[in-house]
């Protein structure tokens, strides 16, 4: 399973690549705008910064919800760097936009699904990705982590190339049931990332060992 980092902080993204298991990078509006980084030049040299930094698919989403302007801004974040993915919202035209990017060899990330039609519809329309957002879903008291098992399978059925890509990840429980029920890819904040690593019995197998080595002295 591809781990991508949800954000877009540069030091977070250093972070993460420096542990050695970062494959890729989403970001979106909100996470730019968090960072205080507004205006279309602004948000394209921020862009090409993370390529910059990130060796695997960069998503960069468009702000458009017509076809036409979804694909002249697709057009223009793919010319940024090779490792840019556009990420194309799951609306009428936004599956028009991905057969279109399908057609060109763009790849794409579809956005805010929600519903396995959504994720069947988008790999039909040759979606790179799909992004469901399971947190989101877990939210209105729908299990989000089932809606991963049913794209997979239905995925699996037809031999459906798209990955399928768990997003709004909110703890460490969701990267664990995402990889147990096969989503190819987990993109979330480097924060649950880094509790995976924690557990009280290795802290305290730990201690017992570095006090066993200090008597050993």
């Amino acid at each position: 399973m591809k781990f991508f980092i949800d954000t877009a902080n540069l030091d977070q993204i250093r972070e993460a690549q420096d542990l050695g298991i970062m494959d890729g990078v989403t970001t979106n509006p909100s996470l730019m705008a968090k960072e205080g980084i507004n205006g279309k030049e602004n948000i394209n040299r921020h862009y090409v910064e993370i390529c910059n930094i990130v060796d695997g698919d960069i998503s960069a989403e468009v702000i458009s919800t017509d076809y036409a302007g979804m694909i002249a801004e697709g057009n223009q974040l793919a010319a940024l760097h090779e490792n840019i993915v556009v990420k194309i919202p799951m609306i009428k035209d936004g599956i028009k936009a991905l057969r279109y990017f399908s057609d060109k060899g763009i790849k794409t990330n579809c956005t805010l699904i929600f519903s396995a039609g959504q994720a069947l519809l988008a790999a039909k329309a040759g979606a790179t990705y799909v992004s469901p957002f399971i947190g989101r879903l877990d939210d209105i008291s729908l299990s989000g982590v089932d809606l991963i098992s049913q794209i997979r399978q239905i995925y699996d059925n037809y031999a459906y190339e798209t990955q399928i890509l768990a997003a709004s990840i909110r703890h460490p429980m969701h990267i664990i049931e995402c990889a147990e029920v096969g989503a190819d890819v987990v993109t979330c904040p480097l924060k649950p990332i880094l509790q995976l690593l924690n557990h009280p019995l290795t802290d305290s197998g730990l201690a017992q060992f570095l006090s066993d080595h200090a008597g050993n002295k």
